[in-house]
Parts: structure tokens; sequence; C-alpha cells
């Protein structure tokens, strides 16, 4: 893995990806926040070394450099699932990138299940805390003390001074921002009514296939990480209905101006 962050990172230098501030993740119907960069440098997954490549179809697959409110941005347009057949070490491995170019901040994104049946479609979450139920981890390989300390402290995995941001604009914006728990599962399925009922359990308030692995490896690296959900379904065990992913898309695309405010706010703030 040394060797492809190396020969990776090099290729990326040499294309323009040139001392970036700060890694943003879109994740699953998020895509609008582009609209809102100036976008100097685009360069298909399939065209890097190294790089794994999106398979779900609204996934894009594009690394993005650009300005946003002052600041020199990376922007993952579309990420990797455990689900795609991809390891823990391929979905992270842009993270490492990112942090090899110079990020300072990552921010990441994702749409959501809501467990916890306050939280309504359409509304946001900012996640506080996570349980990782993928039966994995990105650190789980014979390098990774080369790269890192092995044995990750996670007390406190997401920066409590960008959450703190993230609070304060949006409650100056009057946007909805819960703050909970969030919970990856493998997937693709969706969750069954004994699975919700798990997990509220458990205590999580969200549910998803993404995230954990990213927040890890940011960990890992000392890279302060900050992560939304967008609630785009909501996962009642006792009135569960058969989920529609277009609908899915759709009220990620609803949703998503809020998320784009105060990613805007937060990026110039930071």
């Amino acid at each position: 893995m040394i060797k492809d962050i190396q020969e990776t990172t090099k290729y990326l230098k040499e294309n323009g990806f040139e001392n970036p501030e700060i890694g943003i993740i879109l994740g699953t119907g998020l895509g609008q926040l582009l609209d809102e960069i100036k976008i100097e440098i685009e360069v298909s997954y399939n065209h890097i070394p190294h790089f794994p490549t999106a398979t779900v179809e609204f996934h894009k697959g594009k690394l993005i450099f650009g300005e946003l409110k002052g600041k020199k941005i990376m922007v993952m347009q579309g990420r990797f699932h455990m689900y795609e057949g991809y390891t823990m070490q391929d979905v992270t491995f842009p993270v490492r990138i990112m942090h090899q170019l110079g990020i300072k901040k990552l921010l990441v994104s994702n749409a959501s299940g809501s467990v916890n049946l306050k939280f309504k479609k359409g509304e946001l979450m900012l996640i506080d805390d996570h349980i990782n139920l993928l039966g994995d981890s990105p650190l789980a390989f014979k390098e990774v003390s080369q790269l890192g300390e092995r044995f990750v402290d996670m007390s406190a995995p997401y920066d409590a001074e960008m959450n703190a941001a993230f609070e304060t604009i949006a409650k100056k914006e009057r946007i909805t921002l819960h703050k909970g728990v969030y919970a990856a599962l493998l997937g693709p399925q969706l969750e069954t009514r004994a699975e919700y009922r798990m997990l509220q359990v458990l205590g999580a308030d969200a549910v998803g296939m993404s995230t954990v692995p990213e927040i890890i490896v940011a960990n890992h690296l000392k890279l302060p990480v900050s992560a939304i959900s967008v609630i785009t379904d909501e996962g009642d065990p006792d009135n569960l209905k058969p989920v529609n992913i277009d609908e899915i898309i759709a009220m990620a695309a609803k949703a998503e101006p809020n998320m784009i405010k105060l990613f805007k706010e937060v990026v110039k703030s930071v």
C-alpha cells in the first residue's frame, strides 16, 4: 500500500493537485455542492493509478480540485463501499491520498435512514459518534504501523471544533441539525424490521453503509474530521414500508441545499 500511495500522490501532484487545505467526500445523491466550487481540475477515478472505480450508478467517480470560500479543496464526487466488493483498505485509500497531498481537515456526507424516529426525512444529522457493524477495520493489515499508530484511540472520533461550528451555523441559518450516533452496516440490502429494532437497542440514531471506514482512517492519520448524514428514509420497524432507491436519491437532492449551506460556511470558518 505504501508504494501505491506514493505513486498515486505523485500522479495527482503532477496533474495540479497542489496543497489542498480541506477534503470533502460527497455521499449518495449529494453532488450539488460542485455548483458552488470554482473547479480547476477534475480527474476520473479510472484514470488515477491504484484508485478504485465507483461501480454504483449514482456515484459519479471523479476527484475534483478547486476553490470554495477562499480555500483550496479536494472533493470526492462519489465514494466506495465494501458492498461493491472492495476491501476496507480500498474504500479508505482516497483519504490517505488526500492526507498525503496536504489536507488539514476532512468533511464527509452520506445519505442514511433514521433509526431515531424523531429524525424525519429531509432533515440533517451531525454525527457525534458511530457504531462499526461492518465486521472489519481499515487498520487490519500488516503495514498499518508504518502509516500511523496501530491501536488508534476512538474516544472522540469526530472533531469537536468543527462539530461546534456546524451547530452554530445551523442555528444561525435556522436549519434543523440533529446530533446523533451513526451505525454502519455492510449492505447492500436494506435493514429488516428486526435489524432496526436491534439498532434502536444499540443506541443508533441513523444507519447507512459508509463513512465509518473513512472516519477510522482519518483518526489514524490524526486528521480532524466531521460528518453530516442526510436523512433520506425512516426505519420504523412497526410501520416499515418498502424502500424505493429513486425516492432516496430524490430526498437527498431535496435536503442537499441545507447541507451545502453548512459545508460552505464551515469551510469558510475552519
